[in-house]
């Protein structure tokens, strides 16, 4: 057995969801934005890309799809995932003494047809306010 058939064997290529937070990431990395974490996890859930924007918090929520036959993938997130995206973000602020930056939330859209090299990327700004009671001000 070689390396690269060892390697293969093991290691777990990127799903579809991971690939397009990586477009994602990158797409905002040459808009100018600093990207601070991804993956972020805390006990309220999981904020896919952390970045700054001027002196902004960004929190991106990535949405990736093969097509859009059964509707657009920002429509994906929905007011349960907005509410725990919140609480998430609310809790990186918290953490890491940054309540008095602004921040807001921005969805993704990451269009990747099958056996296609490139996708379709679409950026929504503020997609979301902060949903909840007492959670931010604007």
């Amino acid at each position: 057995m070689t390396v690269r058939e060892w390697l293969r064997d093991r290691v777990r290529p990127a799903t579809l969801g991971e690939r397009g937070e990586q477009v994602a990431a990158r797409f905002l990395q040459q808009l100018g934005y600093t990207i601070i974490t991804t993956r972020q996890r805390n006990r309220y859930g999981e904020i896919d890309i952390i970045a700054v924007d001027d002196q902004t918090v960004v929190f991106v929520e990535v949405k990736t799809r093969r097509s859009e036959e059964h509707g657009r993938a920002a429509e994906a997130v929905d007011s349960k995932r907005q509410a725990r995206l919140t609480r998430a973000a609310l809790a990186f602020l918290k953490s890491h003494g940054l309540l008095e930056y602004a921040a807001r939330f921005d969805v993704i859209e990451v269009i990747w047809p099958a056996g296609e090299r490139h996708p379709t990327v679409r950026h929504l700004q503020n997609a979301f306010p902060a949903v909840g009671k007492g959670q931010f001000y604007n």
